[in-house]
């Protein structure tokens, strides 16, 4: 027995020494000890295998976005990492994305990112971004797993969470008593891809500055149809904060210069068509 055991820890003490051996190998290559691709520090748009950026940085040269770089210097929270959530993180790396999750605590960010798949998480991150005055986007998909949306919240801008809640929350009905056993919520892969998709093309709009950002995407897979709107803030929001933050906002937009708005008027077509009359055949 006691033998074996010797072998053992021989054993283990042969791998530690290969493993730093490949981690010290890795790290003289110019790696980080991890990969075998040192960190990129800048984006690039040269085209060259061991350029990861050169297609992004190729929306620049397209007249898309004029500053792609900025994007490293972004930082996001996403809150919830399962079907949506994983995806989402994915792809904002993949997207280069500056800081995306490990963030320091206290430290702020750009913008928090909600993937949560219960009524009670979404109001606790509303009731917090409403409190810190942080724009955040909210994402979900139907229980039936066929629909989800996004959702674009700017603190006394827009409508927050609790503005128009849905009938749980408003009727303040304990998610947990809705549950039954041995029954669960669909889930579809494609349906969370999708959405996940869509919040973060959502994001890019939103940090770099170019598009139409949403306030409000859905999408319906039984039907294709990706509906859009906008809600305004409710003035008798049962949240406190959101109130202060709509305050907050009215006074902003009282102070800034008004546009004037110039009217043309329409030329009249012949001189003694004094009504400006048109007749079409």
């Amino acid at each position: 027995m006691a033998e074996s055991v010797e072998r053992l820890q021989q054993r283990v003490q042969e791998l530690e020494r290969e493993l730093a051996q490949e981690r010290s190998r890795r790290v003289l290559g110019g790696g980080d000890g991890v990969g075998g691709r040192a960190r990129i520090e800048k984006m690039s748009p040269e085209v060259v295998d061991s350029n990861p950026y050169s297609r992004l940085m190729a929306l620049k040269r397209m007249g898309i976005v004029n500053d792609y770089e900025k994007i490293r210097t972004f930082a996001v929270a996403i809150v919830g990492v399962g079907g949506v959530g994983s995806v989402t993180a994915e792809m904002l790396t993949r997207c280069g994305i500056g800081k995306n999750g490990g963030l320091e605590e206290g430290k702020p960010v750009d913008l928090v990112l909600s993937c949560v798949d219960n009524f009670e998480a979404r109001m606790t991150i509303n009731t917090a971004c409403n409190e810190l005055g942080q724009i955040w986007m909210e994402s979900g998909v139907s229980e039936n797993a066929v629909s989800g949306h996004i959702q674009l919240i700017i603190p006394g801008e827009s409508a927050c969470f609790a503005c128009a809640p849905p009938l749980v929350v408003a009727a303040n009905i304990d998610e947990k008593t809705l549950k039954r056993e041995g029954v669960c919520a669909a889930s579809l892969p494609t349906t969370m891809g999708v959405v996940a998709g869509i919040l973060v093309q959502n994001v890019l709009k939103f940090l770099l500055n170019f598009g139409t950002v949403s306030f409000y995407l859905g999408y319906n897979a039984m039907q294709d149809f990706f509906p859009t709107m906008s809600m305004k803030p409710n003035p008798q929001c049962d949240d406190r904060n959101c109130r202060k933050q709509q305050e907050e906002y009215k006074k902003k937009a009282a102070a800034l210069p008004k546009q004037e708005v110039v009217q043309e008027e329409e030329k009249i077509i012949h001189e003694d068509n004094e009504w400006a009359r048109r007749f079409c055949t």
